[in-house]
């Protein structure tokens, strides 16, 4: 798959479908926006990461013959299908071994490698290995390990990968595990509580309560966990805070109830990027000795090695540029890979750095056109040349493989979106006012220019401004900004309202029959005029100066107070009632909400996977991570309803459009949407095989 033309579908279609709310009709504002959108200003250049290479520290095997791990461990952690098919046996990264090392010399330790390092394999070895030797001795059974999570998505995750290691290829567990996070049922806490598990997969909210009440079975479980030997933090960065203080007396309350020699284990990506190595390692140590309240030595913070894959003496410029010139290769062997000039140049300036005398990955990514831009300064050459060749040579990277199958470069893309949110302008007429994209106050180096945001009416894209007004003896005296949102105050004297400018004179009052909605005008003697009820929100004609005091002098425009109820611009007849929604009157630059944005992205991306053949069916998939449960059940019944309302509403339109079931009538309807849905009856039914009728 072309991973650059897939980035290049997925922002096109959302800037259409973000910019398709909002309509501008001065041409002075079109023109910022447009030339803002023009550049991607809201979804820059992606950027490129290469997925790093781990050194190896030795296979599963090795480390069996050398004593350090159990028999039983090689026939546990190998590749294992869910035919039952058995493979090789797991070699082990190097900060993996480590790990192990340091479990095995009953030091607690950090563990702080990048993602898809398989930091869990270096604590769940170690206690495997545990279990394995401890029932060996006759050791009674008891939780041996409680390893906590801060999301039950990540624990569910891990309670998955034990499956593949412990239960597969056997009949009968050598380990056993259990999740224990508040969802499980009655059945299976009553289980936990009668027959103990070996690793006992929580979070921190679940172990507060297993310490704290009197359930029958958090009380067995805590009289089950005596003598516990290990107590594993995953995602230590996410305890900060008040947060961080809690687990920290957590970790206290378990280490004294269980065993003041508890082995306690933690894991992050990311806990200390500044400094040297040393410096970083000794800020980790001491965050990780305050939050276990044991000691965690700086040698015992292990961070990862990695190994290169290309022979770096291999580049130079003279080579690099004949190497471009000559064209991408259709395939490359390894040995020819690691030699290649623009692979070599690819690793050392887009993936790896040597920092403190040891390989370690770039800590800031390069974006597309920047990594383009170098090497077009490396080789001479011209800059959309070089990008072109750099995009189908990654491309072709993952055709090389090595002597395992995978590919010898993995890159990743990664891409930030965001919404444009508002425009900005000082209160100046049309051409000669500053406009900007960027939230401030005044207009850079000049304080008496303040800047306003602007709303559009959504029917004809006139521009309007927003904002407060003091209003004092009943005279407008001055302006200030606000937002679409905002329209309340405790200020006295304070109202919000708009402001319309309007040098070309779009609104007329005195054409009363023609400025104003039908409802708001009156007869009397055959004379038009506005209804009485109507008259204390009509527009206000002000000259407004730069910084917002109405004055003689100044922009000429219109004051609407309260809510916005009909667009004063001439050609636009749309008018409101006051209790509908500002923000469905008016728009900003994003006017899409959150939860429509995440669709959008989410089923464009998998309309373009349904689309390339080349991929497996089971890749066809999108990962979605939030913040929050809350959260993600927000956003995964909001795709659910979108999927719901596009497959009702195709199935209407194909029933229109089927000619040959002639025409359509309120009996036939629902029938004919029914038939073009082409359902299955598991899809809808309660009883799909019809059983009992």
């Amino acid at each position: 798959m072309d991973v650059f033309s897939f980035r290049e579908e997925l922002v096109q279609e959302y800037a259409r479908f973000s910019r398709s709310f909002t309509r501008i009709s001065a041409p002075d504002v079109k023109r910022e926006v447009d030339q803002n959108y023009a550049e991607e200003r809201y979804w820059p250049a992606p950027l490129i990461q290469l997925n790093p290479n781990y050194a190896r520290g030795g296979t599963v095997t090795a480390l069996v013959e050398s004593g350090l791990l159990h028999a039983e461990c090689e026939n546990i952690f190998r590749r294992k299908g869910a035919d039952g098919t058995v493979g090789e046996v797991f070699t082990l990264y190097k900060h993996q071994v480590a790990g192990i090392e340091a479990a095995k010399r009953q030091e607690s330790f950090v563990l702080t490698t990048g993602t898809g390092s398989g930091k869990s394999l270096s604590y769940f070895v170690p206690i495997v290995d545990d279990v394995l030797r401890r029932g060996l001795k006759g050791v009674r059974k008891h939780i041996t390990a409680i390893v906590v999570y801060p999301m039950n998505a990540l624990c569910n995750s891990q309670y998955e990968e034990l499956e593949k290691f412990l239960k597969r290829g056997y009949n009968h567990s050598p380990v056993t595990f259990a999740r224990y996070t508040g969802q499980e049922s009655t059945e299976a806490r009553e289980a936990i509580a009668a027959d103990p598990p070996d690793i006992l997969l929580t979070n921190y909210v679940m172990l507060e309560l297993i310490m704290t009440r009197f359930m029958p079975a958090d009380v067995a479980i805590r009289k089950h966990a005596e003598g516990l030997r290990f107590l594993v933090l995953d995602e230590l960065h996410t305890y900060r805070g008040r947060q961080g203080a809690d687990v920290a007396m957590l970790v206290r309350r378990v280490r004294e109830r269980f065993n003041e020699g508890l082995l306690c284990i933690g894991t992050s990506a990311t806990m200390a990027s500044e400094g040297p190595a040393e410096d970083r390692q000794s800020k980790v140590a001491r965050v990780a000795t305050r939050l276990f309240g044991a000691e965690v030595k700086p040698e015992n913070v292990i961070t990862e090695t990695l190994a290169p894959v290309t022979e770096k003496a291999t580049s130079n410029k003279r080579s690099l540029r004949a190497a471009i010139e000559r064209g991408v290769p259709q395939v490359l062997h390894a040995r020819r890979f690691r030699r290649h000039p623009v692979a070599v140049w690819i690793e050392y300036e887009l993936g790896v750095e040597m920092l403190d005398g040891k390989l370690a990955r770039i800590s800031k990514p390069k974006s597309v056109k920047d990594a383009a831009g170098m090497l077009a300064e490396a080789t001479g050459l011209k800059q959309d040349l070089c990008g072109d060749y750099l995009k189908e040579f990654l491309l072709m990277t993952f055709k090389c493989k090595d002597e395992k199958g995978q590919p010898l470069f993995a890159f990743r893309l990664h891409q930030f979106i965001s919404g444009a949110w508002n425009a900005y302008a000082t209160l100046e007429a049309p051409g000669k006012r500053f406009i900007t994209l960027d939230g401030q106050r005044f207009v850079p180096g000049n304080r008496k220019r303040a800047l306003f945001a602007l709303g559009f009416c959504r029917h004809c894209g006139q521009e309007y401004f927003p904002v407060w007004a003091t209003i004092e003896d009943g005279k407008i005296r001055h302006f200030q900004t606000r937002s679409l949102f905002e329209r309340s105050t405790t200020e006295e004297g304070i109202q919000y309202g708009y402001f319309m400018p309007d040098a070309e004179g779009e609104f007329s009052p005195q054409e009363v029959e023609t400025a104003y909605p039908d409802d708001w005008i009156e007869h009397r003697r055959g004379v038009p005029r506005l209804k009485y009820s109507r008259r204390k929100y009509q527009p206000r004609n002000v000259h407004v100066t730069p910084l917002g005091e109405v004055a003689g002098k100044g922009l000429d425009g219109w004051y609407i107070p309260e809510a916005f109820r009909f667009c004063l611009r001439r050609d636009c007849d749309v008018q409101y009632t006051a209790r509908r929604s500002e923000t469905a009157k008016l728009s900003g630059l994003s006017s899409e909400g959150r939860s429509s944005a995440t669709t959008i992205l989410a089923l464009s991306a998998l309309r373009y996977l349904a689309g390339e053949d080349d991929l497996n069916p089971v890749t066809k998939k999108l990962l979605a991570f939030s913040d929050n449960r809350q959260d993600a059940a927000l956003q995964a019944g909001h795709i659910n309803d979108f999927v719901q309302v596009l497959l009702l509403r195709g199935a209407l339109l194909a029933a229109m459009e089927d000619g040959e079931s002639g025409s359509i009538s309120d009996d036939t309807l629902a029938q004919r949407v029914f038939d073009q849905l082409r359902l299955e009856p598991f899809q809808y039914a309660k009883n799909p095989a019809g059983r009992g009728i």
